[in-house]
């Protein structure tokens, strides 16, 4: 297929700079950590909406499909374009904050901005966003986090990206930019009230891209807690361990909450020198000389290998205005865990997890560098030993079939808000890397490992295990974040939500060229 018009035309727009089409770029945009689609014609890089607006409109007039990309660290074919003939926006360029408003505590950033970014922005000034960021906010875009379902650290409290926000800009398969929220209004109004009339804020989240391409976004802001305490317990079983950490969301006793496998917990290490780092970041964050010697104090006595052998651990953050506040919360989240058996341990891991919040992105690949991919699903508090025990089940009679590849899974488990329960098991697999595992890690830590040689027999099963997964949460009612192009979204619906979803598609994306086939909508 030749693109020659579509080049000249993007170049036009954008600058010939602004255009790639070499091998690197397009192999990095085709492919995210585990699913792989067609390469792109070309990857476009914007500084700003107008330029987003600009490349959707030409590569639209031409008939091209147009996929926006962030970080580009998923997992679930959200970005994968279905055809040859598509254009791959590239967010980054858009990582500008554009405003702290601390009078009024709200935050606007262009969309390929990280949250790590905001983070570091906000925490000299003593602000927070009450949702701080993924595990991977060292890469991951705010666009990105909207468009797909971001969640964790903060998600206990205080939900997903999506909850959070106030008001977005986005950029529409004709070029058409277009607010929401009290943005929207003709005068330009402060983005204080996002549900001013209809909420099209929440129309344009969790959209995968397929409605429009997020450029700008608002959001809340907190002051960051005076106090800050952490806590973690080992049991002998998930149940046990799921049974702890819904008591303890549903009594809003934590800022996150999370139960790590085994084996997951145990793959928690660091070099000396990031430890040392971590140390550095402990003792500074414990606000004050005397907690800083405790802080250091607790960390030294840490390392994951307090944990009991086979033990599920879970693990806690606790913030509030005083440390008696905090110490309440502590103290109430060791009886709820003690009631279900839980053993107290030291709370390593989530101190070490706060203090570098996004250090790095090195956790693309496996501990022994390998690879791995996750899926989730989200039910409430009451059906989570149901989910557990249902994909348990599901997966046993593979046990050996697994074992003959090499395969092996892990089962998370982390709160949203007080009234959601989230469980993602990860399969791991040794097999050839894709272009984001050698793009994303340190380098330093990429050199530690010898790529793995292909695996195509492995990774058709893993993909076969998934495939049985979703199709088990689909069956449970569950429902899931970073549908991406793997979840069975738009078949899963009943008929009357479906056909205003496929009503507001045809209106704003009349010819289905805003990333086809993510949701499930062509």
């Amino acid at each position: 297929m030749s693109h020659a018009a579509l080049l000249e035309a993007l170049a036009g727009v954008l600058g010939n700079d602004a255009v790639r089409t070499d091998d690197a770029a397009l192999d990095l945009a085709a492919s995210d950590v585990h699913v792989t689609g067609d390469r792109p014609a070309a990857v476009v890089l914007p500084r700003d909406a107008a330029g987003v607006a600009a490349a959707l409109s030409t590569a639209t007039a031409l008939g091209y499909a147009v996929l926006p990309r962030g970080g580009g660290l998923s997992y679930t074919g959200g970005y994968a374009p279905p055809s040859a003939k598509a254009v791959t926006i590239d967010m980054r360029g858009l990582d500008r904050i554009l405003d702290i408003a601390e009078e009024d505590m709200t935050i606007t950033m262009q969309a390929g901005v990280t949250w790590k970014q905001i983070n570091d922005a906000l925490k000299p000034r003593g602000l927070r966003l009450p949702f701080i960021g993924t595990f991977s906010g060292a890469g991951a875009t705010v666009g990105g986090g909207l468009g797909h379902g971001a969640l964790f650290f903060g998600s206990a409290r205080y939900g997903s990206a999506a909850e959070n926000v106030l008001g977005i800009e986005v950029a529409l398969a004709d070029g058409t930019l277009l607010r929401t929220g009290q943005g929207a209004l003709m005068l330009g109004s402060k983005p204080i009230l996002r549900t001013f009339g209809p909420d099209l804020t929440g129309l344009f989240t969790h959209d995968g891209g397929m409605f429009g391409i997020k450029t700008e976004a608002s959001f809340r802001l907190i002051r960051s807690p005076a106090e800050q305490g952490y806590a973690s317990f080992a049991f002998a079983g998930i149940e046990e361990a799921a049974d702890a950490l819904c008591e303890i969301a549903r009594a809003d006793l934590a800022e996150e909450v999370y139960i790590l496998d085994p084996s997951a917990a145990g793959a928690v290490h660091a070099d000396s020198a990031t430890m040392a780092k971590t140390a550095m970041s402990v003792a500074r964050d414990a606000g004050g000389a005397l907690k800083a010697v405790k802080a250091l104090a607790s960390l030294a006595k840490g390392g994951t290998g307090f944990i009991p052998e086979g033990h599920f651990s879970l693990h806690l953050t606790a913030a509030g205005r005083c440390a008696a506040a905090v110490e309440a919360d502590l103290e109430e989240a060791h009886r709820i865990a003690a009631r279900w058996g839980g053993i107290a341990v030291a709370p390593t891991i989530p101190r070490v997890a706060r203090a570098e919040l996004f250090a790095n992105l090195n956790g693309v690949l496996g501990p022994t560098g390998g690879r791995w991919a996750a899926l989730n699903a989200k039910v409430a508090h009451s059906e989570a030993r149901r989910l557990i025990a249902a994909f348990d089940a599901m997966i046993a009679p593979h046990a050996e079939e697994m074992a003959a590849h090499g395969i092996t899974f892990t089962r998370l488990a982390s709160a949203l808000a007080n009234h959601c329960f989230s469980f993602e098991p990860v399969f791991h697999w040794q097999d050839s890397w894709q272009p984001l595992h050698r793009e994303a890690p340190d380098t330093r830590h990429l050199a530690g490992f010898v790529e793995p040689a292909p695996n195509p027999e492995a990774r058709a099963l893993v993909d076969r295990l998934r495939h049985e997964t979703v199709e088990l949460f689909r069956s449970l009612g569950a429902a899931s974040n970073q549908i991406g192009r793997t979840y069975p979204f738009r078949p899963a619906l009943s008929p009357a939500p479906e056909a205003l979803l496929a009503t507001i598609k045809q209106a704003l994306d009349p010819r289905g060229l805003m990333n086809p086939g993510v949701l499930g909508f062509a």
